[in-house]
């Protein structure tokens, strides 16, 4: 902290970086030995935040006029390590940053929730361009998602007027380093833990991804209505496609049953089978052919969908999920992919395993 004597500020004495890196992990084990859900901010590497998440939520603070000159402070704190613990809860983040002085700092970092009318907008835009929790949380949607996740005023990440803070060291500044470096510190977090942004604006990412499920669901089912055939998507694997697990047990065919270890259901309450015809007569007519060799199993016959896509496909028989395959097969569009996969289970060319996992047949 600046310190002013007569006409002029007095800065202090030099630090080295290496002496301050020393200070704050010591304080930080010393922290750790009180309690052990100490959550320190690591930074690896140069960059604050590498992600979409991270980088954009540090990127919408220094465009703001009000903060691009006084965030930067935070910087060097940053990474030097003094920000010991942050810990992000609904529209709240608490912190301890080791300063000067002996003891650590205390701050609080209050976000206002995300106005309803906001939230609702975003969802209806985010409804037809999402198919996926595990894309929208590795920043890989649409850009036109990210410039309506970054507009100002309307988007996800808060403005000045939407955060509050305070800090417990003497510094007079509006934004003292010690606040600015957990701001910057908040990016890094969201680089681990993306869904942390919709915690703190108080929303659901949940209530995103499931108006999508649902969405898409009753898409599937009027085609189902109106198409024919190979159009149809049978038996969809939602749980694979959305990359979500979804509240419902998948049906298991009896090929693959055995394999999972997964019991039938008996026949005891089923009507009566037809009665069968007189097997004296048959076996004693067909006795003479039976000692001839039996003929050779019918080969399988595919589609030349389900061919070229058994080509594409790894040789041996391990299981594989929907996300393996979608790597080993990056050309093929998710959709497209899905179809074809539900559509060689039904020809007898790949068998589900368990719930979104498969291998050839």
């Amino acid at each position: 902290m600046a310190r002013r004597y007569g006409g002029y500020y007095d800065f202090g004495p030099y630090v080295p970086v290496s002496e301050k890196k020393a200070k704050s992990q010591k304080a930080l084990a010393k922290l750790r030995a009180a309690d052990s859900g100490i959550q320190p901010v690591v930074i690896e590497g140069q960059k604050i935040a590498t992600s979409w998440w991270g980088a954009s939520w540090n990127r919408n603070l220094e465009r703001y006029a009000d903060y691009s000159n006084r965030i930067e402070r935070g910087r060097s704190y940053v990474r030097h390590g003094a920000v010991i613990d942050l810990r992000v809860e609904p529209g709240l983040v608490t912190a301890m940053v080791q300063g000067s002085r002996p003891k650590p700092y205390t701050v609080t970092v209050t976000i206002d929730k995300l106005p309803d009318r906001a939230w609702s907008a975003l969802c209806k835009e985010a409804l037809p361009q999402l198919d996926s929790l595990a894309v929208l949380l590795g920043g890989k949607f649409p850009e036109t998602l990210k410039d309506s996740f970054f507009a100002q005023g309307t988007g996800l990440f808060p403005a000045p007027k939407d955060i509050h803070f305070d800090c417990s060291c003497p510094d007079w500044a509006s934004m003292c380093k010690h606040v600015a470096a957990v701001l910057y510190g908040i990016g890094n977090r969201l680089d681990q833990a993306p869904e942390l942004l919709f915690t703190l604006r108080q929303v659901s990412v949940e209530q995103l991804i499931a108006g999508t499920v649902k969405a898409t669901t009753d898409t599937l089912i009027r085609k189902a209505e109106t198409a024919q055939g190979d159009d149809i998507l049978a038996d969809a694997d939602l749980g694979g496609m959305f990359g979500i697990e979804l509240d419902q047990s998948p049906s298991i065919p009896p090929a693959t049953a055995k394999a999972t270890g997964t019991k039938t259901s008996t026949a005891k309450n089923t009507r009566p089978k037809p009665a069968k015809p007189p097997a004296k007569k048959v076996a004693k007519t067909a006795k003479p052919a039976a000692k001839t060799a039996p003929p050779p199993p019918a080969r399988h016959t595919h589609s030349p969908l389900v061919k070229q896509f058994l080509k594409e496909l790894p040789k041996s028989r391990k299981a594989f999920t929907m996300a393996e395959l979608a790597t080993s097969l990056p050309d093929w569009e998710r959709g497209q992919l899905t179809n074809t996969l539900q559509r060689a289970i039904r020809e007898g060319a790949v068998e589900r395993v368990s719930k979104g996992v498969y291998r050839r047949a």
